[in-house]
């Protein structure tokens, strides 16, 4: 309920009003900020609001909102995090499959438009269930500080 009402949702889309900017910023330990790993032109993070644990982010540090606004060097980092990423998820947590997206714009599902950020979901054979129909929650059996440290512990 808090994604959907909402919270942590940036007011404008200016970089200084960014969560991720300002994770990237706050100088606190990766570990309090969910960052996983860093690279020199990306990082990754989990996601607040996961789909499924091991739900993670991965973004350039350069505030744009469209895939065809990073530099070639920028797609290339995104694609190699993106492909590391998933070797790690598969070591800690083997999942069956992934769902592995960019939500371009409000319209297509951008919580946070203003921030190209490329998903990636592991995903497990029958990993939807009632609980979001009837009980209108997901049920997660990791936090997600403890998913953070699995797989940056990996990375």
């Amino acid at each position: 309920m808090a994604y959907i009402q909402g919270e942590n949702k940036p007011e404008s889309d200016h970089s200084d009003g960014c969560p991720f900017c300002r994770l990237v910023e706050s100088g606190k330990p990766d570990d309090d900020t969910l960052i996983v790993a860093r690279d020199e032109l990306v990082f990754a993070i989990l996601n607040l609001y996961p789909y499924n644990p091991g739900h993670l982010m991965v973004l350039p540090y350069r505030h744009v909102a469209d895939y065809t606004e990073l530099t070639p060097e920028e797609t290339v980092a995104v694609a190699e995090y993106t492909q590391h990423a998933m070797r790690v998820i598969r070591e800690v947590s083997a999942p069956h499959g992934f769902n592995i997206g960019l939500n371009q714009g409000p319209v297509a599902g951008a919580g946070i438009a203003a921030h190209l950020h490329q998903h990636v979901v592991p995903r497990w054979g029958g990993d939807s269930n009632f609980m979001p129909v009837i009980g209108h929650t997901k049920v997660l059996p990791q936090l997600l500080g403890e998913t953070r440290k699995l797989l940056a512990d990996a990375w």
